[in-house]
């Protein structure tokens, strides 16, 4: 149950803090405000509880992983009971083009400290991947 707390989805590499591994010796990296506002909007629908919606809006790679019912699985035995969020800051966005267990691309790792309603102090770290279409979108939710 206490791995289950600390990880929701973390798709590329299996049970891996994603931020922890990326390549620090990226390339020039290009604008990442795309990746950060793609980010934003898929937070905005995961804290209305909007798990469908979450599922069509992530990667192919992410909906490959896990299914949309055991997506909203995940959601109601991780995320819910954290309620709702208070507040949230972005801590960073570090572009990458290599992560443990995933093909080479175009990543940025966004991590927000965020206060829920029910646990105070967080981290969540979205993994924005380029999808097959070139737009931005998540491949990867963590929340320690």
């Amino acid at each position: 149950m206490r791995r289950r707390q600390f990880i929701l989805v973390s798709l590329l590499a299996a049970g891996t803090p994603m931020a922890a591994t990326a390549n620090a010796a990226a390339p020039a990296a290009p604008d990442t405000a795309a990746a950060q506002a793609a980010c934003a909007a898929w937070l905005k629908m995961l804290d209305a509880a909007d798990t469908a919606g979450t599922w069509e809006a992530a990667a192919s790679t992410f909906k490959a992983a896990v299914s949309a019912p055991a997506w909203q699985q995940a959601w109601q035995a991780v995320r819910q009971p954290l309620g709702d969020v208070r507040r949230r800051s972005q801590r960073s966005a570090a572009y990458t083009r290599s992560l443990p267990g995933a093909p080479d691309g175009d990543y940025v790792i966004v991590q927000l400290d965020t206060v829920f309603e029910n646990k105070a102090q967080a981290i969540e770290t979205v993994t924005m991947a380029v999808d097959r279409d070139g737009a931005w979108r998540v491949a990867g939710y963590f929340v320690r």
